[in-house]
């Protein structure tokens, strides 16, 4: 859906619109239709059946009725996160979008991804103060996952929530948020989908920015060790990609707030740390056409043109792929990147691209970032799943020292004790997950392997 064609469709929400889907509830056998997968089509879904509930009111029917179940977003996770041995619920019919312009908030329906409501909030005035890489993805399914952006000081996208209102096992509606549950809210935003489905979600906002980004190429690793912080700080939001061939970032991607310290356009210094201004404009995966790319060359724009690296009416990043990622300390930053590194004629033949990218701490318990500010490594893998389920060990074990921490919805290897290990509040979690839902509805083979 393009810009034009959302904005029509959204033209007669107003501030006190009612979050209810508009569509006639469907349910679909997987085995009548074919089997469906992930958004990547690396990961095919067992579900037997999947239901398209089109308001709050039958997700907590379907949830009553099922023996187990689990909510399905659009589909951008990479493992086995969202499958079930029951009743999967895809949530895309549940939209609506009301914004509390007074209290400063927005309020999504489960099927709402960043990319639809991102132009209607800025009409508004309001942003959100952080966007993955891709829009594509629904802000339920985001903020269950801890999924980020990029930016010294800016927290997950998860850190944003205020409130949710969640369907548990015995169909009760519940509505969680900072204010009123300071004990649990925590523990219950970053859920993994293992305390209920999510019917929508009450986010912060703040008022509207626009952004400017431009890319280098060619930064030395060797900047890293004693710059890290200065180039990762350098704008608002910053990502640095390589093959990590050449000991370099083939490309950094700085995105800056306009205003007295950022340049004009046409006037941003030649180089950074001994990287060089683009010529031309670039996809993050070498060779691969950069229409789909938001724009660069420092023209500011809204913050929802500029915040992802792609485009939402373009397929994202390369498509048919595998992702993995994780976490470590960012002080640890440098000497995690040269343990990777070191790995680098078993990676680069299997890869499209990495991503360097930095997150603020947080204070959600299952969060990546949960206490500590951090670096994620990032691998968008080619669809080589022999291959690539060969090298993610390697990886795995080249950053033990630095106890890493897997992205929830991307492909890993890493045992529950290790995830214990990493997780200060692990066994409050698993805690919270055996109070909202004691006999398992929404447990799955996921859930089993890392809790």
């Amino acid at each position: 859906m393009n810009r034009r064609e959302f904005l029509k469709t959204t033209s007669s929400i107003t501030a006190g619109a009612m979050l209810t889907g508009s569509s006639v509830a469907q349910s679909v056998t997987a085995p009548h239709q074919g089997a469906h997968t992930n958004w990547a089509g690396n990961y095919t879904f067992t579900a037997p059946q999947v239901d398209h509930p089109a308001s709050a009111e039958e997700v907590r029917k379907l949830v009553v009725a099922a023996k187990h179940a689990k909510a399905l977003g659009s589909g951008h996770s990479f493992n086995n996160i969202a499958d079930t041995a029951g009743d999967q619920l895809g949530m895309l019919t549940l939209g609506g979008m009301a914004l509390d312009a007074q209290g400063k908030t927005v309020t999504v329906g489960a099927g709402v991804k960043y990319g639809q409501f991102a132009p209607w909030l800025d009409q508004q005035g309001f942003a959100v103060h952080n966007l993955a890489s891709l829009p594509h993805v629904t802000v339920a399914g985001a903020c269950a996952t801890g999924t980020h952006g990029s930016g010294i000081r800016n927290g997950c996208l998860s850190t944003a929530v205020e409130a949710f209102e969640l369907v548990d096992a015995s169909g009760e509606v519940h509505t969680i948020s900072r204010a009123a549950n300071p004990d649990i809210f925590p523990g219950a935003v970053v859920a993994l989908g293992a305390l209920g489905v999510v019917t929508r979600t009450t986010l912060r906002v703040v008022p509207r920015f626009d952004i400017a980004q431009v890319v280098y190429e060619n930064l030395s690793f060797d900047q890293l060790e004693h710059n890290f912080d200065a180039i990762m700080g350098s704008g608002y939001s910053v990502s640095l990609f390589t093959t990590w061939q050449g000991h370099r970032a083939n490309q950094v991607w700085l995105k800056q707030l306009p205003g007295d310290h950022t340049p004009l356009p046409g006037n941003y210094p030649a180089e950074l740390y001994g990287a060089s201004m683009q010529v031309t404009k670039l996809h993050p995966v070498p060779g691969h056409e950069a229409t789909a790319c938001t724009d660069q060359f420092g023209q500011p724009g809204p913050w929802y043109e500029r915040l992802p690296h792609f485009k939402m009416n373009f397929t994202p990043s390369s498509g048919n792929e595998i992702q993995t990622e994780y976490f470590v300390p960012r002080e640890h930053a440098y000497q995690a990147i040269l343990a990777v590194e070191k790995l680098r004629d078993r990676i680069t033949p299997h890869l499209f691209i990495t991503e360097l990218r930095c997150i603020a701490a947080d204070d959600l318990w299952m969060s990546m970032a949960y206490q500590q500010d951090s670096l994620a490594i990032h691998f968008t893998w080619k669809p080589e799943p022999a291959a690539v389920n060969a090298v993610i060990p390697l990886i795995e074990q080249a950053l033990k020292p630095f106890r890493p921490r897997p992205h929830w919805a991307k492909v890993n290897t890493i045992p529950a004790s290790d995830l214990k290990a990493a997780y200060p509040r692990y066994g409050d979690f698993v805690a919270l997950v055996k109070k909202f839902d004691p006999q398992g509805k929404f447990r799955n083979a996921y859930l089993e392997r890392v809790l």
